[in-house]
């Protein structure tokens, strides 16, 4: 049996009331015991003087948080877009045009070249404190690349996303209907077998009501569970969508009605919000004071993409979040942990409580409040992850 404790934590978040008086489930003066991956036992150091382990960690009185998760990311694709974030950033608009030019450059690019990028991505986001990531296609939108992405995806994570509906692509613009055929058929069939979600860009320019619903079913009949990016650049169906469909997350959720809101909250479905995107796009942010207020489940993930949010970086999202969609910092925290791991359906992650996998983070700070109080500094002093795929 191989186990650690870590102690002398000055503060723990555990993301349990059960374990303290407030929603994050704080622990003052706390240990934790980990016993073959997994959390044993958490409470305060003083009880756990005398634990014997294999190894041990003095924490210093440092805090510790469920490692991040990022429950939206886009990690599979060559080349980048920063000519087109300067144009941005010079006063042009976001279409989301700009992912034919990712398209292109991943379709030509090796298997080697698409894996060292996928591997250059996922260090960055462990060295920031994310322990579990989801990954999803949609840059190669052809069968053969859309499989390649998703079983290069499989090596590092079990959250693998087949997204063929993230655009039209060129060569059938005027065969809408056709690529549709395509993505629940042969390309579905192909891709099935590598992935656990699968999600449609249902939005202006991308996909309409109609063909999200026919994607998604076709999806759901292979076994794969449903997610959708949904209300990014217009209020649209894409939020009822995924009440409807019961999906585990509508993502982006920029422009919401007061009906999108009620759906929200009065269902299983999270509300995953990507404030890099906003950043990146100099766009509006999503309004997460109402989603909360009224009882939604909110996430914040990255949206780790080369075109409209091209960070790994979960402490600066939930600093935005904090600053811009006028979140607590608990309410950042617990959206980046716990509410990512709701947005993938899992309990054994985003909480540190016993049973629950030994992910998380030793911050170089007393207390969690300093990763919105100091945004932009390297809070991350050491992450913890359990072996194996997450």
């Amino acid at each position: 049996m191989s186990s650690l404790l870590v102690t002398n934590i000055g503060e723990l978040v555990t993301n349990s009331s059960e374990c303290g008086p407030t929603p994050l489930g704080i622990i003052r003066d706390a240990a934790i015991l980990v016993e073959n991956e997994h959390i044993a036992w958490v409470g305060r150091a003083i009880d756990a003087q005398s634990i014997s382990a294999d190894a041990r960690v003095d924490a210093q009185d440092a805090a510790v948080i469920p490692g991040f998760v990022d429950s939206h990311a886009h990690l599979i694709f060559a080349g980048d877009r920063a000519d087109e974030f300067e144009a941005r950033m010079s006063g042009a608009a976001y279409t989301a045009g700009g992912i034919k030019s990712t398209i292109a450059a991943t379709r030509t690019a090796t298997d080697d070249e698409l894996r060292t990028n996928l591997r250059r991505l996922i260090h960055e986001a462990n060295s920031s404190g994310t322990t579990t990531i989801e990954c999803k296609s949609g840059y190669g939108l052809t069968v053969l690349d859309e499989t390649r992405s998703l079983k290069i995806a499989q090596e590092v994570t079990s959250e693998t996303t087949y997204l063929g509906a993230h655009i039209v692509p060129a060569e059938f613009s005027e065969r809408r209907d056709e690529y549709v055929s395509l993505v629940v058929g042969e390309m579905l069939d192909a891709c099935a077998p590598y992935a656990k979600w699968i999600d449609v860009f249902c939005d202006r320019g991308a996909f309409d009501p109609e063909s999200t619903r026919r994607i998604l079913k076709a999806g759901i009949a292979k076994g794969l569970l449903p997610r959708i990016h949904a209300n990014q650049l217009e209020q649209g169906k894409g939020v009822q969508i995924a009440v409807e469909f019961d999906a585990a997350s509508a993502d982006h959720c920029t422009h919401l009605s007061q009906a999108d809101v009620d759906a929200l909250a009065s269902s299983d479905t999270v509300a995953t919000l990507l404030p890099g995107a906003e950043f990146s796009t100099r766009s509006v942010y999503p309004n997460a004071r109402a989603l909360i207020d009224a009882g939604a489940m909110v996430a914040i993930a990255t949206d780790c993409n080369p075109g409209s949010s091209y960070t790994t970086n979960m402490p600066i999202c939930i600093a935005l979040a904090v600053r811009e969609m006028h979140m607590t910092p608990a309410e950042a925290l617990a959206a980046a942990t716990l509410g990512g791991a709701k947005a993938i359906r899992r309990e054994d992650i985003g909480r540190l409580t016993p049973g629950t996998r030994a992910d998380f983070v030793l911050l170089n700070a007393p207390t969690y409040l300093h990763l919105a109080y100091r945004p932009g500094v390297n809070l991350i002093s050491r992450v913890f992850i359990s072996k194996g795929k997450s």
